[in-house]
């Protein structure tokens, strides 16, 4: 790191507790207020944490409560009201690289073919595949907001889920 980047981020460094204290008041609210739109539900903090930063907020989504509409066009949806979000990562497990890498000679060449066969079923991950395909994600800087920004999140959903099934057909 620079002397100039140490100072950036030494004269961010002074925010981060006020910062990281309303993103999590209104991550608070905001899964709140999800509880209650059905089709959506929000991450959960493991039992025994007591902070969470909140670099993205998490909820699934599933299709079914919204008349069938895709995650896609839910995304869309939301953008076209004012709410930018995203479907998340991939799943990294299934990206081409591991395979190739696992499979390629010089890897068959070091490792026994059990080793390697147990190390391609280590990867397949269906709750994580499942995840990623149901995830929604506001990121972290939506949080900083008042907390009529949370209240106006949720409207957006359920003006999305109010008229799912025209925007299903379009």
């Amino acid at each position: 790191m620079t002397e100039f980047q140490g100072a950036l981020l030494a004269s961010q460094a002074a925010r981060l507790e006020a910062q990281t204290k309303v993103r999590e008041e209104n991550a608070r609210y905001l899964t709140t207020l999800l509880r209650d739109v059905p089709g959506t539900q929000p991450a959960a903090m493991y039992p025994g944490c007591t902070r969470n930063v909140y670099h993205i907020f998490m909820f699934r989504y599933d299709p079914e409560a919204f008349a069938g509409l895709t995650r896609a066009a839910f995304l869309k949806a939301l953008a076209a009201e004012g709410v930018p979000a995203s479907g998340g990562y991939t799943p990294l497990n299934r990206e081409p690289f591991l395979n190739e890498t696992l499979l390629s000679r010089g890897y068959r060449a070091i490792y026994p073919a059990a080793r390697l066969e147990a190390a391609l079923d280590r990867m397949r991950c269906p709750n994580n595949d499942r995840l990623c395909e149901e995830a929604v994600w506001l990121t972290q800087n939506q949080l900083l907001g008042p907390r009529g920004d949370m209240d106006q999140i949720v409207e957006a959903i359920r003006k999305v889920q109010r008229h799912a099934a025209t925007l299903a057909r379009a």
